[in-house]
């Protein structure tokens, strides 16, 4: 399986017009992607690779500090957006049948004055590079989902109408950045990865990778190492659009395995997850019945309680 290459130039965040013909062409190889393979590589989205070479590098200047400087930002310190700040190594564990993954991260998921924020001259400018980087990747991600709409022949605002509150705390939209230190193979848990088998939560995925290391579940439930494009978002859609679109639109298994014995590298990436907005109550898009109505946010909050149960 090879994941499907698109050009979004005609819509990029550099684009102020485009015209009806364009969009229903670009909605076209959307839907093909999105309804056969889930995933797709989007090139020409208008956010630059210097855009997400500074955000890596602030992020891991974070990352490589002492922990006792990271846990002043540890997720569910900020009563305002408990999903906000670091998660350290071996908390999370996206499989829950495994041991905790091998990564640590930083989710920015509130922009609350009362939110602290990592300042030291260590990470000097981290706040103003998270918080620009995550509104374009919002820019970004309402575009697609204008297009995805209209690929299924819906109103093109109907997505948008759910996600408006992006950016605040009436809605779940995060972006991780995400370390995964060296890895001694040997050490490993059995059973233990860098991120464990998983699918995506809420709406779309937009994913920044430094480096190769992702695979992806084929329909014949076989994982295959997804290649880098140089310059290109990875998007793929996530399980509550699957639900929403009435299973139109697959939402596919992924995960980061441990490196080959030897490779004492680190990985980096940027995932910008989209949620709905908490109150907004998803139900399926061609009127049947086939899942019954959730809002965003109770959605969200019983997939947290997987991911953290034992954290």
């Amino acid at each position: 399986m090879s994941i499907p290459v698109v050009d979004f130039g005609v819509y990029s965040l550099r684009k102020e017009d485009v015209t009806d013909e364009q969009l229903r062409t670009l909605s076209g190889e959307l839907k093909r992607a999105f309804s056969q393979v889930g995933f797709l590589f989007l090139q020409n989205s208008g956010i630059s690779e210097e855009e997400v070479e500074r955000v890596m590098e602030t992020s891991k200047r974070f990352f490589l500090q002492a922990e006792e400087l990271k846990k002043p930002f540890t997720r569910k310190s900020f009563p305002n957006n408990p999903n906000h700040g670091w998660v350290a190594l071996e908390t999370e564990r996206l499989n829950p049948s495994q041991p905790g993954d091998l990564k640590e991260a930083f989710n920015t998921a509130s922009f609350h004055p009362d939110i602290k924020w990592p300042s030291s001259d260590a990470v000097a400018g981290f706040r103003e590079i998270h918080t620009s980087f995550f509104q374009r990747c919002k820019e970004l991600s309402l575009r697609v989902l204008r297009v995805m709409a209209l690929s299924l022949g819906l109103d093109p605002d109907v997505f948008l109408h759910a996600h408006r509150f992006i950016g605040t705390d009436e809605n779940g939209t995060t972006l991780r950045s995400l370390f995964y230190p060296p890895v001694k193979s040997a050490m490993a848990k059995e059973g233990q990865l860098r991120c464990g088998e998983h699918s995506d939560y809420g709406s779309i995925t937009l994913l920044f990778q430094g480096s190769e290391g992702l695979q992806v579940c084929t329909r014949s439930g076989e994982f295959v190492s997804v290649s880098s494009v140089p310059g290109a978002v990875l998007v793929n859609i996530a399980d509550l659009m699957q639900r929403w679109t009435s299973d139109q639109l697959v939402s596919v298994r992924h995960r980061v395995l441990l490196p080959p014995v030897g490779d004492s590298s680190t990985r980096q990436s940027l995932a910008y997850f989209v949620q709905p907005d908490d109150e907004a109550l998803i139900t399926c898009c061609d009127g049947s019945d086939k899942y019954p109505p959730i809002t965003g946010g109770d959605y969200l909050m019983q997939r947290f309680s997987e991911s953290y149960a034992k954290s």
